[in-house]
């Protein structure tokens, strides 16, 4: 029953995320969503190629039977994305987007969790990766809030296209 259901959150998860970004790839849509005009160009496109290259990494390798622990990865990918997304929508204001932005995140994040005995059967890594790779998501980490932060948000009003 919990690997039915993992799989039809998979799906949910995939599909959400790739029509999400491709537009952002395609540079096509992208007008009906806020805020998106003010990112430059390169960072909507690498947040596009992020929200389709996951959705892959999360149902291919289970289905084709290799590599199936690149899917965990995945998802806390899409989580991460997902809860930065929802830092943009605090500092414009959109509660309801925030709310909406951060379920995704959860339900990635418990998509990870489900899947993390997979992470049994990846290449072994040396523990000694891990402090180095802990101490880089941790500066990634405080970079983003400082620069949250810092950047004061402008009122809903004005970040719709008029």
């Amino acid at each position: 029953m919990l690997d039915t259901t993992l799989w039809a959150t998979q799906l949910v998860l995939a599909l959400f995320f790739l029509f999400a970004g491709l537009p952002k790839i395609l540079g096509r849509g992208i007008d009906r969503w806020t805020g998106f005009a003010d990112l430059p160009r390169p960072l909507t496109l690498l947040i596009g190629i992020a929200e389709v290259a996951a959705p892959i990494a999360l149902v291919a390798p289970m289905l084709l039977g290799v590599a199936e622990w690149t899917t965990p990865l995945a998802a806390v990918g899409l989580a991460v994305v997902s809860l930065m997304a929802s830092g943009f929508h605090v500092r414009a204001g959109e509660w309801l987007t925030t709310l909406e932005t951060a379920l995704w995140a959860a339900l990635a994040g418990t998509v990870a969790v489900g899947r993390w005995d997979l992470l049994a059967t990846g290449p072994s890594l040396a523990p000694d990766l891990l402090v180095p790779a802990v101490g880089v998501l941790v500066v990634a980490l405080v970079v983003n809030l400082v620069a949250i932060f810092r950047t004061p948000a402008r009122p809903a009003e004005s970040l719709t296209p008029r």
